[in-house]
């Protein structure tokens, strides 16, 4: 839990830390975003010119977005300016402000860090009925694409690197991020002694390595134990899981069939059992794999960047309250590995982009070996979520350090034992 000096209240933040859970701070940065929009009116970039000929263009489109701003409502304590209105008004102003962010890099902030600066944009809306619409239309979610791609651009670039400074409060390498991220300089492949670190980009810093050693393999020679794929803490852990399920529902429960986006190994894994974990905004952010064995199939499935389940009413966090639904939905990779280990078989990795974090690299390919621990693959800009996926056969003894699965469990390290196959 942060403070802000300059607000009474505590300010907690999300699951992830990356956005804030007060919606004080959110309207803080928003007010400030919109400010400096105002102050300098560019043009829109051609990706974002494009979004607003596609909504434009689309008669049911056009109406979804217009409704969605309408179906914001229009008393406290919701998103508002100094006027009483909600502070994104329309979808013209909504492409004026994610204009501007196509030229940022995020900023950290212990008060005001706003991790995922689209998806604080769209909040509101995309809490509606009509946003809810909106953010499963497959138009709309290529065209989403384009523009994510197109910010990817900026992030590996060397203009992105500005934040990447020793500001005492709000660069990545100052005083408030020391104490955000202890030991950083000795846990990862970094130089203080060069410009930005050594790091080429805001996107080389996010997808940061650790030094050789840090995190070493648990058990490696023994295959029955399963380490863990990302630095991440425990969500979830879910037996006898079901082919095919109302996966919007209150309690999100897993669809395996729309998981695995019917793939024809699905049936391989009906009644068996998923391990979910979230990453945080301030961890490692790449995959490695949790058992030794042959890839058998690794691909990305494109999917939304910004639904989420209304079943859990207004979420000022993004998608973090909607965290089992996104698996059925997001762009995800899917990393099928037929284990070494006969008990095990074959299992499935599932890293899951959420909002503006889905660029899935996969870095094997299909009939490699892999060793327990080797890296499968990376989020580009953050990391989100992932599930373990193993079938019905598999009996598993799990252990997760101490922690209680949920949005607000801690980090097991990077390829620490979290099962033990029972045989």
């Amino acid at each position: 839990m942060q403070t802000n000096k300059n607000i009474e209240k505590p300010t907690p933040y999300n699951v992830g830390k990356w956005l804030p859970s007060d919606q004080a701070i959110l309207e803080k940065w928003m007010s400030n975003l919109i400010t400096e929009v105002e102050k300098v009116r560019s043009p829109l970039i051609p990706v974002i010119e494009e979004f607003k000929n596609l909504i434009e263009g689309d008669a049911a489109i056009f109406m979804q977005f217009n409704l969605m701003f309408e179906q914001v409502p229009h008393k406290p304590p919701y998103n508002k300016d100094p006027i009483g209105k909600p502070q994104v008004r329309s979808y013209i102003h909504m492409l004026q402000l994610i204009n501007k962010i196509m030229t940022k890099s995020i900023e950290f902030d212990t008060t005001c860090f706003v991790g995922l600066p689209i998806c604080a944009i769209f909040g509101w809306p995309m809490a509606t009925s009509a946003g809810s619409a909106v953010f499963l239309n497959d138009k709309v979610n290529r065209q989403l694409k384009k523009i994510l791609t197109e910010w990817a651009i900026f992030l590996n670039s060397e203009d992105s690197r500005y934040v990447l400074n020793n500001n005492a409060h709000k660069g990545w390498f100052g005083k408030d991020a020391q104490i955000a991220m202890p030991g950083f300089e000795e846990d990862y492949k970094c130089n203080a002694e060069l410009p930005y670190y050594g790091f080429k980009s805001w996107d080389d810093f996010f997808t940061r390595e650790f030094r050789d050693g840090k995190r070493p393999v648990a058990s490696p020679d023994d295959d029955s134990v399963i380490v863990n794929a990302c630095e991440s803490a425990p969500y979830r852990v879910a037996k006898n899981v079901k082919h095919i399920e109302r996966f919007w529902i209150k309690s999100q429960p897993y669809s395996l069939t729309h998981m695995l986006a019917g793939d024809s190994l699905t049936k391989q894994f009906t009644g068996g059992t998923i391990y979910q974990g979230f990453l945080s905004a301030l961890s490692y952010h790449r995959w490695h794999s949790p058992v030794s064995g042959k890839i058998a199939k690794a691909y990305v499935v494109d999917g939304s960047y910004y639904s989420e389940t209304l079943s859990e009413g207004f979420d000022p966090t993004g998608e973090n309250e909607s965290q089992g639904y996104i698996t059925e939905l997001a762009t995800r990779a899917l990393i099928f590995i037929e284990a070494d280990n006969p008990a095990i078989g074959l299992m499935c990795i599932m890293p899951v982009g959420m909002t503006e974090i889905s660029s899935c690299e996969i870095t094997v390919y299909e009939g490699q070996h892999v060793n327990k621990g080797d890296q499968l693959g990376m989020f580009h800009f953050g990391g989100s979520t992932h599930c373990l996926i193993f079938g019905p056969q598999v009996k598993l003894d799990f252990d997760l350090h101490g922690k209680t699965p949920g949005l607000y469990s801690k980090n097991i390290p990077l390829k620490e034992r979290i099962a033990t196959v029972i045989k």
